[in-house]
């Protein structure tokens, strides 16, 4: 018994020395992050506002044209796009193409304030962002209303001075809007900047004094956010 105890230990003690000197030949552990596998390279999502909820509402169904119109800034209503050219190398259509990786497809060529068509041929014009570029908005917004038909919609979002990079310059009033539209004095180049600076409650005023027919608005509109929206109704 005395020497099977004695092979026993030392069975133990040369495990012991092996274990130790192979952790010796080791290198020590050393904790690291795990290298993720890399992935394939996506397209990059595209940056779009949200659909307005309000124009869904009031407009699913119907036929109109979008002035103006953008592919970051969607409607997702039935339409055709109306713009002052069909040049894809402009700085809109490139800020489009860098925002969201492609651009709004012009339909039809025209100035914003001249249309192309008939009294009372479409159910709704709408634009986003778009009305301040024009010198004479009254005349603008009188010649969408020329083209909706009776009961029809003109649908404005318009940007509000406090809430975009319009705040510091003064607000636009009604008698100067009246004084461009009864006096035109445009500049010789249109350079396609924002001629009008207002909150809600001026263009509010400007529908007031005209005789337009308001039948809803917002004073944030529910699409971009900066804005306000206001909705006419022929």
């Amino acid at each position: 018994m005395h020497a099977f105890f004695r092979i026993a230990l030392l069975s133990c003690l040369l495990l012991c020395v092996e274990q130790e000197s192979f952790g010796m030949a080791q290198e020590p552990i050393k904790k690291t992050k795990t290298k993720a596998h890399p992935t394939p390279k996506k397209k990059p999502a595209l940056n779009k506002f949200s659909e307005s909820a309000l124009a869904h509402q009031l407009l699913d169904g119907l036929r109109g044209i979008e002035i103006g119109a953008s592919a970051h800034n969607p409607f997702g209503l039935k339409t055709l796009n109306v713009d002052y050219c069909d040049d894809y190398t402009t700085d809109f259509k490139q800020s489009e193409l860098k925002t969201c990786g492609e651009y709004a497809p012009v339909h039809i060529v025209s100035p914003g304030d001249d249309l192309p068509f008939k009294d009372n041929v479409w159910d709704f014009v709408i634009s986003s962002h778009v009305v301040e570029h024009f010198y004479d908005p009254i005349k603008t917004v009188k010649e969408w209303l020329r083209v909706v038909k009776p009961g029809g919609y003109v649908y404005i979002i318009a940007p509000h001075k406090e809430r975009t990079f319009d705040r510091d310059r003064p607000r636009t009033s009604f008698e100067e809007l009246l004084d461009r539209h009864e006096h035109p004095n445009p500049p010789e180049v249109d350079l396609h900047g924002h001629y009008s600076v207002w909150i809600t409650e001026d263009f509010l005023t400007l529908c007031e004094r005209m005789q337009w027919k308001v039948v809803t608005f917002q004073d944030i509109d529910d699409k971009v956010g900066n804005g306000f929206t206001v909705v006419i109704q022929k």
